[in-house]
């Protein structure tokens, strides 16, 4: 009888053990997660501050590129916005926005040689290009942090503790289908 009772409190201890482990394990999912978020949040605060600077130097320029100016500024407010109300399907939407006016940008520049050869705005499309590349990077981590804390909570034996302690699936950052196709750069020039 003793034997049996030290058996039951043994498998009593070692299930609580195990769920303490794959608590901790969720936790740690879950941190990794707003840990890769943000990263991007943090280079997409600095690509934010680098805009209008950008586009200031454009003006001196490009007097009859406004609209092409202003849809950069636009889809500029649009990710802050979605970066504050924490909406990252909101916030892949709007970037694909601005990538698409910044790549349209960049295109329209070259119009103009002495914008082009201006060292600001050489800076400042530099740091933007490094910025854009460290943004997909970091998407790319969040992305995998992300999957891999969704397939974890949905997992046996890992569900049941997610679902009872409320864990959640995060959202993974997708842009639209724009950002994935080809520019066509005829349609930029005309």
């Amino acid at each position: 009888m003793e034997i049996l009772l030290f058996v039951l409190i043994g498998i009593v201890v070692a299930i609580l053990i195990y769920g303490v482990l794959i608590y901790n394990n969720l936790v740690r999912l879950k941190h990794d997660v707003t840990k890769a978020w943000a990263n991007i949040d943090v280079l997409l605060k600095q690509r934010h501050d680098e805009l209008p600077k950008l586009v200031e130097t454009c003006k001196q320029y490009m007097k009859f590129e406004q609209e092409t100016l202003e849809k950069v500024m636009q889809a500029r407010a649009a990710v802050n916005n979605a970066v504050r109300q924490g909406d990252v399907g909101a916030v892949g939407a709007a970037e694909s926005q601005l990538r698409l006016g910044l790549g349209n940008l960049f295109a329209v520049a070259e119009n103009y040689p002495d914008l082009k050869a201006n060292e600001t705005f050489l800076h400042l499309q530099s740091r933007i290009t490094g910025l854009e590349n460290s943004i997909a990077d970091r998407r790319e981590f969040y992305n995998e942090s992300v999957n891999i804390n969704n397939v974890r909570i949905e997992q046996f034996p890992d569900i049941l503790v997610a679902q009872r302690l409320g864990f959640k699936a995060a959202e993974l950052l997708e842009f639209d289908e724009a950002e994935l196709t080809d520019v066509d750069m005829s349609q930029l020039f005309s």
